[in-house]
């Protein structure tokens, strides 16, 4: 398997790849023993220094940008931090979700357990709207009911909180399966046991930004990886994905996003909720 990162788009400023489950973007104190990083291979990849602009949790996959000097990244980032940005992920979901929920609730940044002497700090705005794209339910008894019930969503966050996406999920009860740190364990282990699928099931399928330069719309779409596909698969979910998804699967996973699922945990926490 090549160790060589998928690039989903690249020129003289920006370079944007797709991010495997797994894969630190760089090196954290989070996970002192991890020697593999989205930002040291994409380096060697190319031959020459990038910087990242934006950030993906480690069991996250998908869109994932680079500038390709401090200048630009400056500009890229400013740019979050006006909002002008849209992201979209992919989840599964315990549960059935409504059509549509718009979700503002407020968060304190989580405490850093690595940082010394670190306090709670005040709630900050925190807004996504969830899409309920298709539902299943299967004839097993994974937790406390005969069948179990599960949900793909599209979510659109529209502020950038750490955990943003997995916290509000948790808080409507409707937790991400394979989240270790706000996900519920029972199920989460049978996906990963029965349906082959050891990990985070949220892939960050779109970014939409203005090209720093040009200032023309830049649309990035992410394929999903196999352990994705193969659960879109099984429960006959193709054709509610959002087109530009659709299309995607008609070729295969690049190699990489196999890569990094044995070093899949989450460093942020070390056991799953029950």
């Amino acid at each position: 398997m090549t160790t060589e990162l998928d690039i989903l788009y690249q020129d003289d400023c920006l370079v944007v790849i797709n991010k495997p489950s797994g894969l630190l973007v760089h090196r954290s104190e989070i996970d002192r023993h991890e020697t593999r990083f989205a930002l040291q291979l994409l380096r060697n990849q190319l031959g020459q220094r990038v910087y990242p602009v934006h950030r993906l949790d480690k069991p996250t996959s998908g869109v994932l940008a680079f500038a390709l000097s401090q200048e630009m990244a400056s500009q890229i980032t400013d740019l979050w931090r006006q909002r002008t940005v849209e992201k979209k992920y992919l989840a599964i979901v315990r549960g059935w979700m409504p059509a549509f929920t718009h979700l503002d609730y407020a968060m304190s940044p989580p405490v850093d357990k690595y940082a010394r002497h670190e306090k709670k700090k005040p709630a900050q705005e925190a807004i996504t709207d969830f899409h309920s794209l298709a539902q299943v339910e299967i004839p097993v008894a994974v937790d406390k009911y005969p069948q179990s019930r599960y949900s793909l969503l599209e979510c659109v966050p529209h502020t950038g909180r750490k955990h943003q996406i997995r916290r509000h999920l948790k808080h409507l009860a409707h937790p991400i399966i394979g989240d270790a740190r706000y996900g519920k364990g029972r199920h989460s282990r049978y996906f990963r046991d029965h349906l082959d699928a050891p990990r985070l099931l949220l892939h960050a399928s779109e970014l939409t930004m203005q090209h720093p330069l040009s200032g023309q719309p830049l649309t990035l779409v992410a394929p999903p990886d196999r352990i994705l596909r193969q659960l879109i698969r099984r429960f006959d979910w193709d054709d509610a994905l959002p087109l530009n998804i659709r299309e995607t699967l008609q070729t295969p996973p690049h190699p990489s996003m196999d890569l990094f699922l044995n070093s899949n945990n989450d460093p942020d926490e070390s056991a799953e909720t029950a």
